[in-house]
C-alpha cells in the first residue's frame, strides 16, 4: 500500500486546501459577515455592540464559528488528509480526489458540530452577560477558571492520546477505513474527532482572548499546528499547560 500520493495529485490537494483555508482568513479579516453597530458614547468614544440575538444572527455566529474552526484546524490536517489521498491511490489516480473531499467532509463535519455547541454556548455567556461585544469574557472570574481548566486539559491522559493519534494517523486510518462511498468520509469523522478530543478545551479560550481578535485566533492555531506537527509539538503542549495554569492564577488572584 502506498503511503505518499503521487507528485501532481498531492500537489493538488495542497493547492485546494491552501485555498480554502486563505478564504476563510479572507472572510474572517473582513469581519465574519457580522455587523457590529456603533454607539457614541461622547468625547471621541465609540462602543461596539453586537446585534440581538434572533435566528438570522445565530446562523451568522454558527456561520463564524464554522468557517473558523475550517481556518484553524485544516492546516495542521493536511498530512492526514493527503494520507487519505494516498490511501485511494492504488485503485486509480482519477479515483483519489473524491475521496480526499469525502474525508475532508467527514473531518468537518465533526468541527461544525462543536460549532453548533459553541454557538449555543456563546448564546447562553451573552444572555448572562459574561460576554463583551469584542466577544471575550467580560468576566474575570470566568477568563482565569478557562485558562486554569485549558492548562490542566493539556496534562490529562484523554488529551495526550488523542494528540498521539493525530500525530500518527496512519494505523487508526488503515483500521477504519472502509469501501465504498463512505469509507473516506467515515475515517475523516474518526480523525476530526480525535482532533476534537485534542483541541477542544484550546478553542474555549477564544472566549478569553475574543472571537473578533485575529491575532489571538492565529495564535491558538499556531499552537495547534505546533503540538500535531511538529517533533516538540507534545512538549510544548504541555509547557503550554503549564503557562497556562499560572497565567490564570494570576488572572484570578491578583
Amino acid at each position: 500500500m502506498s503511503q505518499a500520493l503521487p507528485r501532481r495529485e498531492g500537489a493538488a490537494v495542497l493547492t485546494g486546501l491552501l485555498a480554502v483555508v486563505l478564504l476563510a482568513w479572507g472572510w474572517l479579516f473582513l469581519g465574519a459577515g457580522l455587523g457590529m453597530q456603533q454607539m457614541d458614547m461622547g468625547g471621541g468614544q465609540i462602543m461596539l455592540m453586537a446585534p440581538e440575538w434572533t435566528l438570522g444572527y445565530a446562523a451568522l455566529i454558527f456561520l463564524m464559528w464554522a468557517i473558523m474552526m475550517v481556518a484553524m484546524m485544516l492546516p495542521s490536517a493536511a498530512p492526514a488528509i493527503l494520507l487519505a489521498g494516498a490511501l485511494m491511490a492504488p485503485r486509480g489516480a482519477n479515483r483519489v480526489f473524491g475521496p480526499v473531499g469525502l474525508f475532508v467532509l467527514g473531518y468537518l463535519v465533526v468541527w461544525f458540530g462543536f460549532s453548533l455547541l459553541a454557538t449555543a454556548l456563546q448564546w447562553g455567556l451573552d444572555r448572562a452577560g459574561l460576554l463583551s461585544a469584542e466577544m471575550a469574557s467580560g468576566s474575570v472570574t470566568l477568563a482565569g477558571l478557562l485558562l486554569i481548566l485549558a492548562g490542566l486539559y493539556q496534562w490529562t491522559p484523554f488529551k495526550q492520546a488523542c494528540l498521539v493519534q493525530c500525530r500518527s494517523p496512519y494505523e487508526y486510518l488503515t483500521k477504519y477505513w472502509r469501501r465504498g462511498a463512505l469509507g473516506p468520509m467515515r475515517a475523516g469523522a474518526w480523525h476530526g474527532l480525535f482532533c476534537l478530543g485534542c483541541c477542544w478545551m484550546l478553542m474555549a479560550l477564544l472566549f478569553v482572548g475574543g472571537l473578533m481578535n485575529l491575532l489571538w485566533i492565529a495564535g491558538l492555531a499556531l499552537l495547534v499546528f505546533i503540538e500535531k506537527l511538529l517533533p516538540a509539538g507534545a512538549r510544548v503542549g504541555r509547557w503550554t499547560g503549564a503557562a497556562l495554569m499560572i497565567w490564570g492564577a494570576i488572572v484570578l488572584f491578583r
